[in-house]
C-alpha cells in the first residue's frame, strides 16, 4: 500500500494563482464576449530585449554545429554568466562574491521552494504576513509547519504582521526563530526596507544564529537612492543570508526560465551537536543530485543583458513597467483609494473599498468591469481587505484598467 505524504493534505485546495485562473476561466465560459484585462499574475508582457534574442539565436546555432555543440553543462551554471553577474550586480556596489557562490537555476520560485530541503524539520520559520505563498507551502510539504488553526495559519510558523500601523513592513520576531523569509522589494505589497531597517534583521540573525532567505527578485525595479539592492550590502550578512534573484522580471525571462542564488561560504546551519556546516557545499550537493542545469542558449541569452545594448534595453523595459505602476498608483489615489508600493516595485497594494473582503472585491471587479487582480487574502490573513495589481500589462490595458476600477467605485 502506497502511503501519501500527508503534509500535502494540509495545503489549501489549490495554489492561489491556479484558483484565480479557475475563476477567470469559468467567468469567460459564462461570458465569452467579456473584454478581460489581467493585472493579477505578475507575468511580463513586453517581448524579450533584442540583444537577448540575438544571443539566444547565436547560441542555438552553436548547438547545431559539431565543433561548438555542448552537452550537459555544469549544474551550478556556466562561469561566463556567473562572472557577468558578479561584475555587474555585486562588484559595483562593493560586494565581494566568488564565482562558486553563484548558482544558476531555472527560477527563483524553484530555488526559494527547494532551499528549505537543507534544513531539519524542527526549525522554526518566520514569514511576513501577507507573504508570497511558495515560502509557506514548500515548508508545509516538508512537514515543518504543524496544523492549521482557525485563522488559516500554521501553528509552527511565526507570522510577522505587515499592517498599516507598522508601515506594511514586518516587525522583528518576539521569539527566537531559525529561518526567516524576507522579500524586498516585496511581493505582494511593493514595499522596501532601508539599509538601517535591513541591518536590524541581519543583527537579529547573527545574534540567534538564524538564516535569512532573502528574495530580491525585484531589486532591478528600485528607483530611489539609499535602498539596498542586495542584503549583502549589509555588514555581516554573508554570515547569515542566502539571496535569490531572477531574470524573469528583470529581463522578461518568465518563459525562458533563468535565475540565480547566492550562497556565501560563511553562512552556516548546525547539526545536533552544535557543529556548523556551510550551506554552500550542501546546496551544490543538492543541485548536482536533483538538477541538471539551465540550457546553454538560455544562459547565453541571460549574459546578453549585461552588454551595453542589453543594459539599455532592460532599463527601457523596466522604465515601461514602472510608468505603468505610476499610472496605477496615481490613478487610484486620485479616485480616493489608499495604496502602497508602486514606487520601487511593479506591484500596487490597494485597500479594498467599503471594507469589502478581498475575494468579494475580486469578484466585483471581474464581473462588473472585467479587470483581474489578486485578492490580498490569498497572501495571508493580514492581506484580507487588500488587493494586488501588477504593472506588467500593456500601457493601453493599464490605462483602461485604471479607468474601469475608478468607474466601479461609482
Amino acid at each position: 500500500m502506497a502511503l501519501v505524504n500527508e503534509n500535502y493534505l494540509k495545503l489549501p485546495g489549490s495554489y492561489l494563482f491556479s484558483e484565480i485562473g479557475r475563476r477567470v476561466n469559468q467567468f469567460k465560459k459564462e461570458n465569452p464576449d467579456a473584454d478581460i484585462i489581467r493585472l493579477g499574475i505578475g507575468d511580463v508582457t513586453r517581448p524579450l530585449p533584442p540583444a537577448v534574442v540575438e544571443a539566444m539565436k547565436k547560441a542555438v546555432e552553436e548547438m547545431g554545429r559539431a565543433e561548438t555543440f555542448r552537452g550537459y553543462g555544469p549544474e551550478q551554471g556556466y562561469e561566463f554568466l556567473s562572472e557577468k553577474i558578479i561584475e555587474n550586480e555585486f562588484r559595483p556596489r562593493g560586494m565581494d562574491i566568488a564565482a562558486d557562490e553563484v548558482f544558476i537555476s531555472d527560477g527563483a520560485k524553484c530555488d526559494t521552494g527547494n532551499f528549505q530541503e537543507l534544513f531539519g524539520i524542527d526549525n522554526i520559520l518566520a514569514v511576513s504576513d501577507p507573504v508570497y505563498p511558495v515560502y509557506v507551502d514548500s515548508n508545509v510539504m516538508a512537514g515543518r509547519t504543524g496544523k492549521v488553526n482557525e485563522k488559516g495559519q500554521f501553528e509552527k510558523i511565526v507570522y510577522l504582521p505587515c499592517t498599516e500601523a507598522n508601515g506594511i513592513k514586518p516587525p522583528l520576531p518576539q521569539t527566537r526563530v531559525d529561518l526567516i523569509y524576507l522579500c524586498f522589494p516585496n511581493n505582494p505589497t511593493g514595499m522596501t526596507l532601508s539599509k538601517e531597517e535591513l541591518k536590524q534583521w541581519v543583527d537579529y540573525a547573527r545574534e540567534n544564529r538564524s538564516v535569512i532567505l532573502f528574495d530580491a527578485a525585484y531589486e532591478a525595479y528600485i528607483q530611489e537612492e539609499g535602498i539596498p539592492h542586495s542584503i549583502f550590502e549589509i555588514e555581516g550578512a554573508r554570515e547569515v543570508a542566502v539571496e535569490f534573484r531572477s531574470f524573469s522580471k528583470t529581463a522578461g525571462f518568465t518563459g525562458n526560465r533563468c535565475a540565480y542564488t547566492i550562497v556565501p561560504k560563511e553562512v552556516m546551519a548546525y547539526d545536533s551537536e552544535g557543529k556548523g556546516h556551510s550551506l554552500n557545499p550542501l546546496w551544490l550537493r543538492r543541485q548536482t543530485t536533483k538538477f541538471n542545469g539551465v540550457s546553454y542558449p538560455v544562459q547565453a541569452a541571460a549574459a546578453a543583458i549585461y552588454t551595453e545594448e542589453g543594459k539599455r534595453q532592460v532599463k527601457e523595459m523596466i522604465g515601461y513597467y514602472m510608468e505603468n505602476a505610476r499610472i496605477i498608483r496615481e490613478g487610484l489615489e486620485k479616485a480616493g483609494y489608499k495604496v502602497f508600493g508602486g514606487v520601487n516595485a511593479p506591484y500596487i497594494w490597494m485597500k479594498t473599498p467599503d471594507n469589502l473582503a478581498s475575494w468579494d472585491f475580486f469578484e466585483k471587479l471581474m464581473r462588473e468591469v472585467n479587470v483581474i487582480g489578486t485578492p490580498g487574502a490569498g497572501f495571508g490573513s493580514n492581506g484580507e481587505g487588500y488587493f494586488r495589481l501588477t504593472a506588467f500589462g500593456s500601457r493601453e490595458n493599464t490605462e483602461r484598467a485604471v479607468e474601469r476600477i475608478v468607474r466601479s467605485r461609482g
